[in-house]
């Protein structure tokens, strides 16, 4: 496992002026809004120059008038994730937290990159793309059986998401997915245990194993049970979590990932890691996984705040 690497900087006038954006228009907004709350109040007390924006209208006005030397981005799912942002910044010459344009807009889009790690040996769930004008029918994916995970292409936060567990609820899953976007993927359940990998820098945070009483780790057992049980340390081997930790973060830097986020995947039966997406904004709420994770190596929530902001730097 990676060593915790000293800051970058120690004072925070060397930030300048913080732009905090968070919310947007997805339909993640409200989980922005809550950790935005946290990292905004985390800002205050290391004395950083911060002010928080609710979507991008009115940050891109701060930007225009001068007020802006950085932007710390918390907007999760399109218009934060997807590499919007990151290009309209890249334009103005401000620097944003996180990873760049082009690592946003593969991660975000679930399509392209599985496609991706499977034109890199990366394991990932045997998957169908079907598009708006595609009718998903039992026929069509009959090869895998049941259950199935229905998905937008282009969502996180298990928004969307449904487990089909008998054929005739495939219908209603589509109509799910395609509130959210014209693209659903169809994937295999690979069935085993979930885990998460937590990154800051160079830094692969200790494995997070999550187990819910739900069907899967949707969105009420994310942000809404407190149930949910988290793991960490996961109670692997020491050995085992470490190989796991570079296959993550092979995972993340093959997609054009850097600065910070989260790989998660699942372990199946035979020690198999199947890599299921890249959060490159993760929550930062109090159920978030990222913050529970760094505190495992010592890294408090307001250091981690900082080590995030410094990855605009």
């Amino acid at each position: 496992m990676s060593v915790v690497a000293a800051l970058k900087v120690n004072d925070p006038a060397a930030f300048g002026s913080v732009g905090l954006i968070v919310g947007g228009e997805s339909a993640e907004r409200n989980v922005s809004l809550d950790g935005g709350r946290a990292v905004f109040a985390a800002l205050q007390r290391q004395g950083v120059q911060a002010e928080m924006f609710d979507g991008s209208d009115a940050l891109f006005c701060a930007v225009a008038e001068g007020g802006i030397d950085r932007v710390f981005n918390l907007v999760h799912g399109p218009g934060g994730e997807d590499g919007t942002l990151q290009g309209a910044l890249q334009l103005m010459k401000i620097p944003v937290t996180g990873t760049g344009l082009l690592g946003s807009a593969l991660s975000m889009d679930k399509v392209h990159s599985k496609w991706v790690w499977e034109r890199q040996a990366i394991r990932t769930p045997p998957f169908s793309v079907f598009k708006s004008d595609d009718q998903v029918t039992p026929d069509r994916v009959a090869d895998w059986g049941l259950p199935l995970f229905v998905k937008p292409a282009g969502l996180g936060s298990s928004i969307g998401i449904s487990k089909v567990m008998h054929e005739n609820d495939l219908p209603a899953a589509v109509a799910l997915a395609r509130q959210y976007g014209d693209t659903v993927v169809v994937e295999r359940e690979i069935r085993g245990d979930e885990y998460f990998a937590g990154i800051v820098g160079d830094l692969v945070l200790p494995l997070i194993r999550v187990e819910t009483s739900r069907e899967f780790y949707d969105y009420t057992a994310k942000y809404e049970s407190d149930d949910t049980g988290y793991f960490c340390p996961c109670g692997l081997d020491q050995e085992v979590e470490s190989e796991l930790q570079e296959l993550a973060l092979q995972a993340f830097e093959t997609l054009d990932c850097r600065g910070w986020g989260r790989v998660d995947f699942i372990l199946d039966k035979d020690g198999e890691a199947w890599f299921l997406e890249v959060n490159t904004t993760p929550g930062m709420t109090g159920h978030s996984l990222v913050p529970q994770a760094a505190a495992q190596v010592g890294i408090e929530f307001d250091e981690l705040v900082w080590r995030i902001l410094e990855s605009s730097l």
